[in-house]
């Protein structure tokens, strides 16, 4: 192995250091604001070391062929320090600030559907309530009325067709008389 080849590794491995710092600084700050159960932060721990190592791996196969090297050790905490010395702040603040914009874009989203889909589907409800209501009430009131103005009609008609019922006689069966007085004698009883 080249003195190049081990250079470019050691630089590879330095950025998969601070590749390694900022993937745990936005585990870390999306644990936090979640408010995660412990059970799914262990899977969570797991992923990350799987994703870590995965990372690791495929930088140390491109960059020497997977030689594993004290140097790479050195260049991986190397990048983890320098990451957390320099980075980590500015990191969390800018994941922080991505996770309020997100918010604000739901709690904003959510209050558009609210104002333009709920709220108007609400009032076209309790219109046509209101419209159906004053139909039904103006319907009962002429119908009452009419009610009203027919009563003299119908008393007059049957003042004029009662003598007529005098010599019209229509039979009726003795079973149809008998089931009429059990179905009043039945009424008297519940009331």
């Amino acid at each position: 192995m080249t003195l190049q080849i081990q250079f470019v590794t050691m630089g590879m491995m330095y950025a998969g250091g601070l590749a390694l710092g900022g993937l745990f600084d936005v585990y870390r700050v999306l644990s936090g604001q979640l408010r995660v159960p412990l059970w799914l932060k262990a899977v969570l721990d797991l992923l990350y070391w799987f994703v870590g190592t995965i990372i690791v791996f495929k930088l140390l196969y491109e960059s020497n062929w997977g030689e594993v090297r004290f140097y790479i050790f050195v260049g991986l905490i190397a990048g983890i320090l320098f990451y957390f010395w320099l980075f980590s702040r500015p990191v969390i603040r800018v994941i922080q600030f991505m996770i309020r914009m997100v918010l604000a874009t739901i709690r904003i989203g959510k209050r558009m559907i609210e104002l333009f889909i709920i709220k108007p589907v609400i009032m076209l409800y309790r219109l046509i309530v209101i419209i159906l209501g004053f139909l039904c009430a103006t319907a009962i009131f002429l119908y009452k009325i009419m009610l009203q103005l027919c009563y003299p009609v119908w008393k007059l008609l049957l003042w004029m067709v009662r003598p007529l019922g005098r010599y019209i006689r229509i039979p009726v069966p003795d079973w149809v008389k008998k089931l009429g007085r059990s179905i009043a004698a039945w009424i008297r009883r519940l009331f």
